[in-house]
């Protein structure tokens, strides 16, 4: 059996508010190319399929006109979890339609355990692999809220509740591990010692939800995970992994190699994992320094090889005429056709500075994400290093922000069934 594992998709993405359709598109086409030519079996898609719990009609149809492409391929199953970003209701609600179809979607942690043990068979019903899909647990998941307790009690509580909720599938999969059929597992977590970059929402204030590698069971063949954007190796142990995602989110993942993963099982053991390297179809790049350093590389850049124009963010150092400065560098991308300038940081040192001030002129405050407002407001207003535990409080609002949104819709339909 031969399986691909990928996550973190986040289709509907934008960056700068600019579209990444295109680049999503580019690389669901890829990955039916290479299903086919892999001759892959299984699918795992390790969360986040989507940017927003509520994505637009775009990236809906992005994800279902892949579903609909991959089932004419040599790929049988499928096998789908949600990650942090995902709602639950958007992903579950066909799941019971897409079973007919071989594709499992778990899109929240379930009330029974065994509803996340997938067996699949083949041609003569026999099973040749479980999967235990493990989604994003969400804090109600994995542990009960006790009034009182410290924030290292917390952690303690949290990461237990992670790793019970791993041990609980032990006892439901013991009879395919003496059958010898290959079990893999998957999660959508943080992983201690992993590598995070800037497009990645903390899912836990601090060290919360942090597991090692050593504390998912042994029984596990292989561990898909998602969360982490940059592929790489959980604790030295090859069989426990994050594929990363395929795309670069953000500027801080501009040196990172986008790659899936894929699995072959002889005999019910793992027996080769290899990496295959995901084209690049737009490339980020960073440009810092004055403008007398910055002008000249933006003009020798050379985007020739790739379909789409890259994206430039430009760290500008400057004492003085910012304006004079903004004006020479938005002349010399608006001859470039081969580059565009999507997000300018002015870097001029300053002791103090209130938001309007950290805000260039020619930004918007809806440009910024929540949290990066939030923080500019903490440093015009608190000392350094006074404000850790508001950033920790605010990153747990913001996890519970689509879980509430949710909430709230369904509270709306309800009352409008009553109407």
């Amino acid at each position: 059996m031969r399986v691909l594992h990928t996550a973190d998709w986040h289709l509907g993405q934008r960056l700068a508010n600019q579209e990444r359709t295109e680049e999503h598109r580019a690389f669901l086409n890829w990955l039916c190319q290479t299903i086919c030519e892999e001759k892959i079996d299984l699918l795992l898609i390790a969360g986040d399929v989507f940017d927003t719990g509520f994505p637009s009609n775009t990236a809906l149809k992005l994800y279902y006109d892949f579903l609909r492409e991959v089932k004419g391929t040599c790929c049988r199953e499928l096998v789908i979890i949600g990650g942090n970003h995902d709602s639950v209701s958007t992903l579950n609600a066909p799941a019971e339609l897409l079973r007919h179809f071989n594709v499992h979607v778990v899109g929240g942690a379930p009330a029974q355990a065994q509803d996340q043990v997938i067996v699949l068979t083949d041609e003569e019903n026999q099973p040749k692999a479980v999967v235990c899909a493990v989604p994003f647990l969400r804090d109600k998941d994995v542990r009960l809220s006790v009034p009182g307790e410290t924030g290292e009690e917390r952690e303690a509580r949290l990461k237990q509740g992670i790793c019970d909720h791993y041990q609980k599938l032990v006892p439901l999969i013991q009879e395919f591990k003496q059958q010898g059929v290959p079990v893999l597992a998957t999660g959508h977590l943080f992983a201690a010692g992993g590598s995070a970059s800037d497009s990645e929402k903390e899912i836990h204030v601090g060290n919360l939800g942090q597991i090692c590698g050593d504390q998912f069971p042994a029984e596990f063949d292989y561990v898909a995970l998602g969360h982490l954007h940059r592929p790489q190796v959980v604790n030295k142990m090859p069989h426990i992994r994050y594929s990363g995602s395929p795309i670069p989110l953000s500027f801080s993942e501009i040196t990172d190699r986008k790659q899936v993963v894929i699995l072959d099982f002889e005999d019910g053991q793992l027996s080769d994992i290899r990496e295959i390297e995901i084209p690049c179809w737009r490339k980020l790049v960073r440009f810092k320094g004055t403008i007398e350093e910055v002008l000249p590389k933006v003009i020798a850049y050379d985007n020739a090889d790739r379909p789409y124009p890259a994206w430039a963010e430009v760290q500008l150092q400057y004492e003085h005429n910012l304006h004079d400065h903004t004006g020479k560098l938005q002349e010399v991308f608006a001859k470039h056709s081969q580059i565009q300038l999507l997000i300018h940081r002015p870097l001029r040192t300053i002791d103090t500075q209130t938001l309007d001030q950290q805000v260039q002129p020619e930004q918007d405050l809806a440009d910024l994400k929540p949290k990066e407002v939030f923080l500019k407001k903490c440093e015009e207003a608190l000392e350094a290093d006074s404000y850790q535990n508001l950033l920790s409080t605010f990153d747990e609002l913001l996890e519970l922000m689509p879980q509430m949104q949710e909430e709230s819709l369904e509270t709306s339909a309800s009352e409008l069934k009553v109407f």
